[in-house]
């Protein structure tokens, strides 16, 4: 049996005659949008290190997750933010193999209000409704957590708001308008990341 992070494209790629680019394996990794988010908080906050994080939502599937928290485990005092309900919390073998194998610290919350106010960066996610086995769980999780103007209140001047998009209601619209929410600067980068990946494999560059 496979480790849960080993996903269909490193398998894919062992017998591929062509490159491979890992465009998010089911609910384990997701390096192109890791590669988004880190330029993101580089180009916006001008450093990838000494930042705590937090990250909001379904940390249990969030592929996204799981990649950044690998990415950022490389950087000099970094500190995560867990904030997930129970049945969403981050998986053990990303918690001890990853944070705690680098002696990164960080916590694990229930409310996004008593973490808000700490964070340099937060990472908000959406409750995938294809990664339950049944509706009822879906419904009762999916609105755990909803980012709206008076959270946004309790957040440093200087916090970024990222989002691997798309969003369902876990941000209000009116949190767009708020000079903090770099998300849709986030997906422009995406464009960025993904042309320059495809121009490396082409050898243009």
């Amino acid at each position: 049996m496979r480790h849960p992070k080993e996903g269909a494209p490193l398998v894919a790629s062992l017998y591929s005659s062509i490159p491979i680019i890992n465009a998010g394996d089911g609910g384990h990794n997701h390096p192109t949008q890791t590669f988004t988010d880190l330029l993101t908080i580089k180009n916006l906050k001008g450093r990838l290190d000494c930042l705590t994080v937090g990250f909001c939502g379904d940390l249990k599937f969030g592929r996204t997750v799981h990649s950044l928290i690998g990415a950022l485990s490389r950087y000099k005092n970094t500190k995560f933010v867990l904030i997930s309900p129970e049945e969403l919390m981050l998986p053990a073998y990303i918690r001890e193999e990853v944070i705690e194998a680098n002696h990164i610290p960080y916590e694990e919350v229930r409310t996004l209000e008593d973490a808000i106010p700490d964070l340099d960066i937060l990472y908000m996610t959406r409750v995938q409704r294809e990664r339950f086995f049944n509706e009822e769980d879906y419904i009762r999780l999916k609105d755990t957590y909803i980012l709206d103007m008076k959270k946004m209140a309790l957040a440093k001047p200087d916090m970024l708001v990222l989002h691997p998009l798309p969003r369902v209601n876990e941000i209000a619209t009116e949190v767009d308008s708020d000079p903090r929410a770099v998300y849709f600067k986030q997906a422009q980068f995406g464009v960025y990341i993904r042309m320059a990946l495809i121009m490396k494999l082409l050898e243009v560059v």
